[in-house]
């Protein structure tokens, strides 16, 4: 199994058809294509807070949480880390 590649904007593993594209129609490497179209980010104006609110309903389904309390605290702390939102 290789390696998992994750959204560096939303966190959501990443494998064929699921990556963004950039200017030039290649595959971007470092966003889904949930996030990042056209070598830009498919809403601006979304803050970081706004994209863990999200995601949270989708962690949950996927079974990676149990509830959206232990996700949001989980991804507060993990979404600065990521390109889109590290400071």
């Amino acid at each position: 199994m290789g390696k998992i590649i994750f959204c560096q904007s939303c966190m959501m593993p990443m494998q064929g058809e699921q990556y963004g594209t950039e200017k030039d129609g290649s595959m971007s490497a470092d966003y889904c294509h949930y996030c990042y179209k056209d070598g830009a980010f498919t809403d601006e104006s979304t803050t970081m807070e706004q994209m863990v609110e999200l995601c949270i309903p989708y962690v949950i389904e996927a079974g990676v949480f149990k509830t959206a309390d232990e996700a949001r605290k989980d991804m507060l702390l993990s979404y600065p880390k990521l390109k889109r939102w590290a400071s």
